[in-house]
């Protein structure tokens, strides 16, 4: 995978926040990663929402996002599990026509969703928006 951001004359590249990302089809994720890559993100990404859970400590992220229909354990499952461990930074979910109880459960878990397909830029802008606060 290329870096993030290109070295400009000699200069090393600018880190910018952390996005930790799990999704399991491996052409979203591709094409997620390099989205997100082209606004300035550094992205660590997951196959599988137990391979974050079961790394030692997960980074301080500034923003996670899961897909809501993972294998194993599901993205708003995991979600859970992380804000019981501490872990308070914004979250979005992106799914498919979510039913009332993933909706309600993303609220409670301060997870906003992103609804699927995804057209333009509308994670990016997504997580624009949760990190300007």
């Amino acid at each position: 995978m290329d870096p993030p951001h290109k070295t400009v004359r000699g200069e090393a590249p600018k880190a910018g926040p952390l996005i930790l990302l799990v999704e399991d089809d491996a052409s979203v994720r591709q094409a997620l990663t390099f989205a997100l890559q082209i606004e300035g993100y550094r992205v660590e990404v997951h196959e599988t929402a137990q391979a974050l859970l079961e790394a030692s400590e997960p980074p301080a992220a500034a923003c996670l996002v899961f897909d809501q229909n993972l294998p194993g354990t599901l993205g708003i499952d995991a979600l859970e599990v992380l804000r019981g461990r501490g872990m308070t930074c914004p979250a979005i979910l992106i799914t498919t026509q979510p039913k009332p109880e993933v909706r309600a459960a993303a609220d409670r878990l301060g997870a906003r969703i992103v609804e699927k397909p995804l057209l333009g830029g509308e994670l990016p802008l997504a997580i624009r928006e949760l990190l300007a606060g």
